[in-house]
């Protein structure tokens, strides 16, 4: 049995998954803010999944974390976590020690790229996209995450799609997170509401011109993040999951619309069958948390394999 934590702004998504990568139980603990506060969620998160199972903490055989932020290559240290209140934290050593087990840790998106592999079945080369409040991808090769030379392999949020197109927070101009991102669609739209990017397209259904032109924005973004991630990987798989997907097909239907634009202005990128590529996860899917658990368990096959 390994555990696998999903850490998010406000939420933590815990699962455990057995050794045919079944979930067995699944847990939802609101996460706290800064070093210690994280550091007790995840402990937190463990035991109740221990809880739930009817069994000691002992019984898992490792715990792996996914979280925002940059992972240091081949450690468990996490920098600039910035909507969890961390600037540096080793969490294998923060939290290791009083969990007593072997814990691994990996960017959330890249730990849900392990997960969407898993849940579709996927082999060869697979790309999540994930768009939230950002956006950006992990790339998994036969099984294996692929983070490039210094781990940025996927970033294509930061892909500048238009020069003559909104400030990102990057710096750049029409990145696809400038259109695609909930974050910076909902600083656009700047409008009283819960859910921003549900009352952009709910306006656009309803004839709002500034609406329609945010809700195609979307569109282009998501679209141009697949174009960009089957041309440079040839990801035979683009899974979309995050929190804007959502809105299920009433988002499908504006980036269907963009790659059926992109299709009719190309033979070549209509050969590439786009449309047929793409795949989105169900509501609710812990996407993130059971590839965290496979980082987990990756993380201890390596141990095994190196030790002995």
């Amino acid at each position: 049995m390994r555990a696998g934590l999903d850490i998010g702004g406000t939420k933590t998504d815990a699962v455990a998954i057995d050794g045919a990568g079944t979930v067995r139980a699944r847990v939802r603990l609101a996460t706290g803010w800064g070093s210690d506060a994280v550091v007790r969620t995840v402990v937190d998160a463990v035991s109740a999944l221990a809880a739930e199972l009817g069994l000691p903490v002992a019984a898992f055989a490792s715990v792996g974390i996914g979280i925002p932020g940059r992972i240091e290559p081949g450690s468990t240290r996490v920098r600039h976590a910035v909507n969890l209140g961390i600037d540096e934290l080793d969490l294998a050593a923060a939290v290791g020690p009083e969990l007593g087990l072997p814990v691994a840790v990996q960017n959330d998106v890249k730990a849900a790229a392990l997960g969407a592999a898993a849940l579709v079945g996927a082999t060869g080369t697979l790309a999540y996209l994930n768009v939230g409040t950002g956006v950006a991808a992990g790339i998994v090769v036969d099984g294996r995450l692929w983070a490039g030379a210094s781990g940025t392999a996927g970033e294509v949020g930061h892909l500048s799609i238009d020069a003559d197109g909104p400030l990102c927070t990057c710096g750049q101009h029409g990145c696809v997170e400038a259109f695609s991102g909930g974050g910076a669609v909902a600083r656009r739209w700047d409008r009283p509401g819960e859910l921003p990017i549900r009352d952009v397209f709910d306006a656009a259904d309803a004839g709002d011109a500034f609406a329609i032109e945010l809700r195609d924005g979307i569109g282009y973004g998501v679209s141009a993040a697949i174009r960009a991630l089957v041309l440079t990987v040839d990801a035979g798989t683009v899974v979309l999951g995050g929190g804007i997907t959502m809105l299920g097909d009433r988002l499908m239907a504006v980036v269907g619309a963009e790659l059926e634009r992109s299709a009719d202005a190309s033979p070549f990128i209509r050969s590439l069958r786009l449309d047929q590529r793409v795949r989105v996860l169900p509501a609710g899917s812990p996407v993130a948390a059971i590839g965290a658990a496979l980082v987990g368990a990756d993380r201890d096959t390596e141990e095994v394999l190196a030790h002995g």
